[in-house]
């Protein structure tokens, strides 16, 4: 076995052991609903609902198993940005490799944040925004039609009704989903802050990092990065239907809300 592979399953083994580890913390008494994997990307992802057969997975990133003192997670892998590898030696690499390195608090808030969000059901909640909102095209279109008194009216119109149902329809999706994102999000940042005061300590450092990077790779990818990353760290919308990202320094701020409300 390659030294690459055993260094691969010992980052598994870490990675469901920090789970583990989360899940008591959380009041999750049994872990058998719950699978770790080591992903990619720089921060835990989390998949399923708990509560079905096939279980809640959770990504935990190579970087979550690095530290100062042994960055190895981040400095060995390969990052091309703009076609060039990132020099880790140098100054903004070195910012970079910075902000992807978090303590263990900071790693176990983010992780924990993928449990409360799984746990309160958010991917069933982001997954029903869309048939709602095609049920809401069906009660636009009879509602128009019914209030212009165009149901037995000509083709044509009753066309144009559709057509503006389906606009109004696509218009309620992007902003409804927007609004159910931003409360979910919220939503687990307190229940992953709530679990203890060092939570939300690490909770205020993951989001610290997180916007600490954003400026690095702003200034490393350039004019794309000026179109993706404001100059807060906080993300600029994708496109031009969605209104924007939860913004990074709000879910800093109420988690510091949240501590100064208890040390209070």
């Amino acid at each position: 076995m390659t030294v690459a592979a055993l260094r691969e399953k010992q980052d598994v083994r870490e990675t469901g052991f920090n789970v583990i580890l989360v899940l008591k913390d959380y009041g999750i008494s049994s872990s058998k609903n719950f699978s770790a994997f080591a992903s990619f990307g720089f921060h835990p992802v989390g998949a399923g609902l708990p509560w079905l057969f096939t279980g809640a997975q959770i990504g935990v990133p190579a970087n979550f198993n690095s530290t100062s003192d042994d960055p190895s997670g981040i400095t060995n892998r390969t990052i091309f940005i703009n076609g060039k590898v990132v020099d880790w030696t140098s100054d903004t690499g070195s910012a970079l490799q910075e902000a992807l390195v978090f303590s263990p608090e900071a790693q176990k808030f983010a992780i924990a944040r993928e449990v409360a969000r799984l746990q309160s059901g958010g991917p069933v909640l982001s997954a029903a925004v869309a048939p709602v909102c095609l049920g809401g095209v069906w009660v636009y279109s009879v509602l128009m039609k019914q209030v212009f008194g165009l149901h037995t009216g000509p083709p044509l119109l009753r066309g144009g009704v559709n057509i503006l149902a389906l606009g109004l329809g696509a218009v309620s999706y992007f902003l409804t989903l927007d609004a159910v994102s931003h409360w979910i999000d919220y939503k687990s940042d307190r229940g992953a802050a709530g679990v203890s005061r060092g939570y939300a300590k690490g909770g205020i450092e993951f989001y610290d990092k997180i916007l600490s990077r954003n400026k690095t790779l702003r200034s490393l990818m350039g004019q794309k990065g000026q179109e993706m990353y404001a100059p807060s760290g906080n993300l600029f919308p994708a496109n031009i239907l969605q209104l924007k990202h939860t913004p990074y320094t709000s879910r800093r701020k109420e988690i510091l809300t949240m501590l100064r409300k208890e040390k209070a």
